[in-house]
C-alpha cells in the first residue's frame, strides 16, 4: 500500500510538472507578434503572475498569517537581491535570448522555478491527508500550471525563444513539483509548517516581477488603459478557473 502511495505521489506531481508546458501551445499557431502585441502579452503574463500570487497568499494565510507574511519578506528580498546580482554580470545568454531580455527570461523562470518548490510540498502534503485529496489538488494544480506556463511563453517566444524551448523552460521550471512532493509527502509534519512561507515567498516574488518588469515593459508600446484591461481579464481568468472550475 505504502508502495502505490508513493508511486502515486511521483506520478501525480510529474503530471503538474508536464502540465506547465501546455502553455506554449498557442504559439504553434500565432507567429508574427507586433510590438503592441508584445506589450498586451507581457500585461497578460503580469495578471496571470498577479492571480497566481493571489490565491498563494490566500492559502498561506488559510494555514497561518505571519508565516504567509514572512515568506512575502523573504520572496520581495530574494528576487530583488537577484535581480541586482544578474545585473552586475556581463553576456548574458539564457533561452537564446541575450542582454535585457536574458535577464527577464532568468528572473521570471527564477521566480516560477522557487513557487514550484510550494506547489510541490503542496501535492505531497495533500497525498498525506488521503489519496483523493491527493487526486484532487493534484488535478487542481495541474490545471493552474497551464496559464503559468503560458505566462512564461509570453514572455520568452515573442523575444525569440522557440515554441519547443519555451515549453521545456516552462517544464523546468515545475521539475521541483515531483521532486519535493516525495519527502513532503513522507514527512509530512516536518515539511507542513514550512508551506505557508513558500507560498508567501513565491508570491512575493512574482508580484515585484509583475511591477518592476511586466507592466513597465508593457507600457512601452501598449496605452495605461489597454494594458489595465489586459492585466484585470488574465487575472480574472485565472481566479474563474481557481475558484468555479477547480472547486466546482
Amino acid at each position: 500500500m505504502v508502495e502505490t502511495s508513493v508511486l502515486s505521489v511521483v506520478l501525480a506531481a510529474g503530471v503538474t510538472a508536464v502540465a506547465t508546458g501546455l502553455g506554449a501551445l498557442p504559439f504553434l499557431v500565432v507567429r508574427d507578434i507586433s510590438n503592441w502585441w508584445l506589450g498586451i502579452f507581457n500585461a497578460i503574463a503580469g495578471g496571470l503572475m498577479l492571480a497566481a500570487s493571489h490565491s498563494l497568499i490566500a492559502e498561506g494565510s488559510a494555514l497561518s498569517d505571519v508565516r504567509t507574511l514572512i515568506g512575502v519578506l523573504v520572496g520581495l528580498g530574494l528576487i530583488v537581491g537577484a535581480n541586482t546580482m544578474i545585473q552586475r554580470q556581463e553576456g548574458h545568454d539564457v533561452a537564446e535570448l541575450a542582454g535585457a531580455d536574458a535577464r527577464k527570461a532568468l528572473l521570471i523562470l527564477g521566480v516560477m522555478t522557487a513557487h514550484s518548490f510550494a506547489e510541490g510540498v503542496g501535492v505531497g502534503v495533500s497525498f498525506g491527508g488521503g489519496e483523493d485529496l491527493g487526486v484532487f489538488i493534484t488535478a487542481a494544480i495541474a490545471v493552474h500550471n497551464i496559464p503559468e506556463g503560458l505566462a512564461i511563453s509570453l514572455v520568452l517566444v515573442p523575444r525569440g525563444t522557440p515554441v519547443w524551448k519555451a515549453a521545456g523552460w516552462s517544464i523546468f521550471t515545475s521539475l521541483p513539483q515531483p521532486l519535493m512532493a516525495l519527502p513532503a509527502f513522507l514527512f509530512v509534519l516536518v515539511f507542513e509548517p514550512f508551506l505557508p512561507v513558500g507560498f508567501g515567498l513565491a508570491a512575493g516574488a512574482m508580484i515585484w516581477m509583475v511591477f518592476a518588469e511586466l507592466i513597465p515593459d508593457a507600457l512601452e508600446d501598449v496605452s495605461g488603459p489597454a494594458v489595465g484591461v489586459a492585466v484585470t481579464l488574465a487575472f480574472a481568468a485565472l481566479f474563474a478557473v481557481q475558484n468555479f472550475v477547480l472547486h466546482v
